[in-house]
C-alpha cells in the first residue's frame, strides 16, 4: 500500500480565486482511493483578478514579475491554509499546482501558465510540482485537458465527466481510450454579461431565466467552426475573445436575452458531444451552482446527470491537479495521447525543492 498528501491548487479561467484542497491519495490492491481531508477557496482582490483578467496585454516584463507575484500569492494562501486547518507539514508530501492560464495556443506550441513554483516552495518550505502542460505541448499535443487522467482513475463509475468552469469540458472512454476535449465556454461569457447588469456572476441562473432564446444570435454561436473541429482540441481566452465576444457584442438584443440565448447554447454543445442514452453524467465546476443552466442540460439529454457534493463540485480540479502530483513524484503518466493529440504519453510536471 502507497499513501501521499498532496495540496492541490487550482486557478481557473473563471477567475472565482484561488481553490485549495489537502487530499490524501492510498493505493493498495492495484486500485486508487482518495479523501479530501480539507478544503477552501481564496478569492482573488478585485485589482489583483483585474491584473489576471488582462495579463494578455502586458509586457514580457510584467508578466514575468506577475508570474512572481502570483507565485507568492499562492505560497502565502497555502502557508495560511496549513495554519488554519492544523496541518502538520511534515506530514505533506509535496503541493501540486496548476498555476493561472495566461497564453494558450497549441497550434503554434504554446501555452503558459504563471504562479512561479520556486517562489511557492521557498515560501512554504515544501516541494512543489507545476506546469503541467509544457510537456505534452513539446511533444506536439494540445497540453490540455490534464484532468480526464483523474475522471479515469478516480471517477470511472460515470459514462461521462463535464466541467462547467470557465470553459466546460468532457471527458469518456471509447474503445478502452480515455477521450476529453474542451466543449464550449461557460462562465467566461456569463460572468461577462452578468457583470454588465451589475452582477458578479448570475447567480442560480435567475437572469438567464428572465430572458428569452434569439435565435439569430443562437445559431451563429452553434455555428463557430471550433464546433465542427474533431478532437483532441482545446480553448484559450483568445479564442473566447476574438470569436465568441464579437458575435455577442454585435447583438442589440438585452443582456438578460444574450444569457438565456448563451445558456442555451451551453447546453446544445454539451448535448452534442453526450449523444447516447442511459448513461451516467457527472457534472462539476462553478456552472453547476447555475440550476438553470443544468436545468436546460437536463432538458437537451436523455442521460442521468448527477450533481455531486458541493465539495467534490468546488474542488474536483483541485482534488485531481492533486493526484497529477502524485503520479509525477512516481514517474507515472498524467497526461495521456488519446486526449492530447501529443506523439506519445508523458509524464508532465516540473519539480521544486526548497533545499
Amino acid at each position: 500500500m502507497s499513501r501521499y498528501n498532496i495540496i492541490g491548487t487550482m486557478s481557473g479561467t473563471s477567475l472565482d480565486g484561488l481553490d485549495i484542497a489537502y487530499c490524501t491519495f492510498v493505493f493498495s490492491n492495484n486500485q486508487w482511493t482518495f479523501e479530501i481531508n480539507s478544503a477552501s477557496t481564496v478569492r482573488f482582490l478585485p485589482e489583483f483578478q483585474n491584473k489576471l483578467a488582462t495579463a494578455t496585454q502586458l509586457s514580457g516584463l510584467e508578466l514575468m514579475k506577475l508570474h512572481n507575484e502570483l507565485g507568492n500569492f499562492i505560497g502565502e494562501a497555502i502557508n495560511g491554509f496549513i495554519q488554519k486547518n492544523n496541518i502538520n507539514i511534515s506530514s505533506i508530501d509535496s503541493i501540486s499546482s496548476h498555476g493561472h492560464t495566461i497564453f494558450h495556443q497549441p497550434n503554434i506550441n504554446l501555452t503558459t501558465q504563471i504562479g512561479n513554483g520556486a517562489n511557492i516552495s521557498s515560501i512554504t518550505k515544501i516541494p512543489v510540482i507545476c506546469d503541467f502542460r509544457s510537456s505534452d505541448i513539446a511533444l506536439g499535443g494540445q497540453g490540455a485537458p490534464l484532468v480526464p487522467i483523474g475522471d479515469k482513475t478516480l471517477f470511472s463509475e460515470y459514462d461521462y465527466c463535464i466541467n462547467l468552469g470557465g470553459i466546460a469540458n468532457v471527458s469518456f472512454e471509447e474503445d478502452n481510450e480515455r477521450i476529453a476535449f474542451d466543449i464550449c465556454p461557460v462562465n467566461i461569457v456569463l460572468n461577462k454579461l452578468s457583470l454588465e447588469l451589475g452582477k458578479p456572476y448570475d447567480e442560480n441562473g435567475n437572469l438567464a431565466q428572465s430572458g428569452k432564446i434569439d435565435n439569430n444570435l443562437l445559431n451563429s454561436l452553434n455555428n463557430l467552426n471550433y464546433y465542427k473541429n474533431s478532437n483532441p482540441k482545446s480553448l484559450g481566452i483568445e479564442w473566447i475573445e476574438n470569436e465568441i465576444f464579437p458575435i455577442i457584442n454585435s447583438s442589440t438584443i438585452s443582456i438578460k436575452n444574450k444569457l438565456a440565448t448563451f445558456v442555451e447554447h451551453i447546453a446544445i454543445q454539451i448535448s452534442k458531444n453526450i449523444n447516447t442514452t442511459n448513461k451516467k453524467i457527472l457534472l462539476s465546476g462553478g456552472g453547476t451552482f447555475n440550476g438553470f443552466l443544468v436545468k436546460r442540460i437536463k432538458a437537451n439529454t436523455n442521460n442521468e446527470i448527477i450533481v455531486p457534493s458541493k465539495q467534490i463540485i468546488d474542488f474536483k480540479e483541485a482534488l485531481i491537479f492533486a493526484f497529477l502530483g502524485v503520479l509525477r513524484l512516481r514517474k507515472e503518466v498524467n497526461c495521456l495521447q488519446s486526449v492530447t493529440g501529443a506523439t506519445q504519453n508523458n509524464i508532465g510536471g516540473c519539480i521544486y525543492h526548497p533545499f
